[in-house]
């Protein structure tokens, strides 16, 4: 390609860079209009010139007819009429193929090689546009008799007056389709991409804001039982405002996870601080003492790398990719039950299980059946035994129960159970940092499996974990 065609190229990429979407799609349907309707008038104007010229060779042809009925042997030479005039009748005049035939009187209309040609036979009849005595006229040259031709001609100024006012009226015609084609372009564009201006503005006000809580106005819904009247840019503004209302629900859950995380990270931090400082002056305290400090020290040093640990892995939001295989279920029940009575000797635990296989990882399975008896077993008062029941599912699956005997669940607290860092009014003084229960919920769907907590019949509360 020659460097100006590719010169060319870049300035009209250029240009259709600079140019807003709402500008190149009016320019465009107004183009698209505009050559429709430039096409209709054009197609009109043929039409009507067609029309008009087939009338006119119509009359021509009568009046051949006519001449030829009148003077059925006529010698060479003009018959009848001068054309001169719009009301005068037909020219016409006899025309023989022998030159050296001719009249003495010049003919009224031109004779050339095709209307001796028509005369002697080698020509079919046509049509010609001549002008005559200063004036347009259309004639008909066709076969007369043996060796002669007939010339007949009409004025044509009335047709050549009608396709020129034609002519006029459909270029305004096309005139005024052109400005419509600009103002329904210009309409089009507006309206269509209303949605997508207001799209715009939305996005950037979140930009300058840093808010997602802003929406974009959809038009209202039909009524009940109407069919769904939604473009493509309806469907695009309803997908942004579902992507915002996430969007905001993961901002509000990260803020939420970091003040709920700097809350609960205070008291031990702090612990922490007291014991470091008292540790620093071990002059001063007796070795009961020192010991005590360094104790707690490495308890409260436990518990905020475990807090720290479970922050790391439910700000994730998913579970790891780790290989899964078929686990069995009945004797991981039973080393987390085992686990459960080593850690609260206090505390019973009674289970009961079927032979159940799932595809899942056996380590955050684990983790999630000890959340859940730690839980019980922290709930239940010393002697009520926490019941773990592992049941098949007809048709496959598995259900897991755990249930204890402590207070239950208020109704009021069950929805947010699930939540980070949540904890009940009643479980405010036990230890515990409102992460077990999250974090099982997590690896229950990380697992496609369904867990769900409930007040139990009796009183305590019961977990559910369905796969």
């Amino acid at each position: 390609m020659s460097g100006g065609g590719r010169g060319r190229r870049r300035l009209g990429a250029a240009w259709r860079r600079r140019r807003p979407l709402r500008t190149r799609l009016a320019l465009a349907a107004t183009a698209a209009v505009a050559l429709v309707a430039v096409g209709v008038c054009a197609a009109a104007f043929l039409v009507v010139r067609s029309a008009l010229y087939e009338q006119l060779n119509l009359s021509l042809t009568q009046s051949a007819r006519l001449a030829a009925q009148r003077n059925p042997d006529s010698g060479p030479g003009t018959l009848a009429g001068e054309c001169r005039f719009l009301a005068a009748p037909a020219c016409a005049e006899v025309v023989p193929a022998d030159p050296a035939k001719d009249p003495a009187a010049p003919y009224l209309l031109p004779v050339d090689a095709g209307t001796r040609a028509v005369a002697a036979g080698r020509r079919a009849p046509f049509y010609t546009d001549v002008v005559h005595a200063g004036h347009p006229a259309r004639m008909l040259t066709t076969d007369y008799a043996k060796g002669r031709a007939l010339q007949v001609a009409l004025r044509a100024g009335t047709v050549e007056d009608g396709i020129e006012q034609a002519a006029w009226w459909l270029a305004l015609i096309g005139a005024g389709g052109v400005l419509v084609a600009a103002g329904l372009g210009y309409w089009v564009s507006r309206t269509g991409l209303a949605p997508v201006t207001r799209l715009t503005a939305t996005a950037e006000r979140i930009a300058a804001t840093r808010d997602p809580r802003h929406r974009i106005e959809l038009p209202p819904p039909g009524p009940p039982g109407s069919p769904a009247r939604e473009d493509e840019i309806t469907r695009l503004a309803g997908s942004f405002n579902t992507m915002l209302a996430e969007l905001e629900q993961s901002v509000t859950a990260q803020r939420r996870l970091v003040a709920d995380a700097s809350h609960e990270l205070r008291t031990p931090l702090t612990a922490l601080r007291t014991n470091a400082e008292l540790l620093a002056r071990g002059e001063r305290l007796t070795p009961e003492q020192r010991e005590r400090a360094s104790l707690a020290l490495g308890r409260q040093l436990r518990e905020v790398t475990g807090l720290v640990n479970d922050l790391i892995e439910l700000a994730r939001d998913e579970e790891p990719q780790p290989l899964v295989e078929q686990v069995r279920l009945a004797p991981l029940v039973e080393h987390c039950a085992a686990a459960a009575r080593a850690h609260r000797p206090s505390v019973p635990v009674r289970v009961r299980v079927d032979e159940v296989v799932v595809a899942g990882v056996p380590a955050r399975l684990t983790r999630l059946l000890s959340n859940l008896l730690d839980n019980a077993a922290k709930f239940s008062p010393a002697g009520a035994p926490v019941e773990v029941e592992l049941v098949a599912r007809a048709g496959g699956g598995a259900e897991l129960t755990v249930r204890d005997h402590g207070p239950g669940i208020a109704a009021e607290d069950l929805p947010y159970v699930f939540d980070r860092f949540y904890r009940a009014g009643a479980a405010r003084a036990l230890p515990g940092s409102g992460l077990g229960l999250a974090m099982a919920r997590q690896i229950a769907r990380a697992h496609a499996a369904e867990l769900v907590a409930e007040a139990a019949p009796g009183g305590g509360a019961l977990f559910r974990l369905t796969f």
